[in-house]
């Protein structure tokens, strides 16, 4: 089905990322001052301070991402905090335009396109969950993420936290691995090997339970 289709060149997932930065930016558009200081899904980080996060990781070029990561002698959360607090702006409306300057603009820091896509899926959905907002991005750009995600840790510790597992789309051809079961939508198993306890409750098999445990 082309539904289905797999974008696997870079320009195609470029395209993916570009269509969820904006459709990212039309739920924000519709948030009040207190969604925007609401918790996400993202650790100690509010709302408004994942969207800074997006637009510091889309405005950031390769130097000057090492160079900052050797600023915070590699201590990912200094360096993502000292990013963040560049691209937040002085009120939530300030922070939104900032991240729609961003939406046609580079993949991020590296060539890890599906990675950086991941990004944009991943933090989406950090927003949108908490506040009860849904959306079910394309199934051919979650089973990309989900497929760079299985492959190795990058940003998270996705292949690590699958380990021993069978993993398989209930929505899309993803299938990987072998050992306990874990199944279910693709947008689920993307947020679950990002970290997410949360997406376990989507998951079903034996392997839910043992990913929920390690997650803890």
């Amino acid at each position: 089905m082309a539904g289905r289709h797999i974008p696997e060149d870079r320009r195609a997932l470029e395209r993916a990322i570009h269509a969820e930065r904006m459709a990212l930016a039309q739920d924000l558009a519709e948030l009040s001052e207190a969604q925007w200081a609401s918790a996400s899904l993202c650790g100690r980080w509010n709302v408004e301070e994942v969207v800074a996060h997006l637009t510091a990781g889309a405005s950031t070029k390769m130097w000057r991402w090492l160079l900052s990561m050797m600023a915070a002698r590699f201590d990912a959360d200094l360096h993502n905090d000292r990013r963040l607090a560049k691209h937040r702006g002085a009120t939530p409306a300030d922070t939104l335009r900032l991240f729609r300057e961003v939406v046609t603009g580079p993949a991020g820091p590296s060539g890890h396109t599906a990675a950086w896509l991941g990004e944009i899926v991943v933090h989406g959905e950090d927003i949108r969950r908490p506040l009860g907002l849904l959306r079910t991005p394309p199934v051919a750009a979650t089973t990309a993420v989900a497929r760079f995600y299985a492959s190795r840790n990058f940003t998270v510790a996705s292949n690590t936290a699958i380990k021993g597992m069978r993993v398989e789309a209930t929505d899309g051809p993803f299938r990987t691995g072998s050992g306990h079961l874990l199944r279910g939508p693709t947008l689920s198993l993307v947020m679950a090997m990002a970290g997410r306890a949360t997406a376990c409750d989507d998951l079903e098999g034996d392997g839910a339970a043992v990913l929920r445990a390690r997650l803890r």
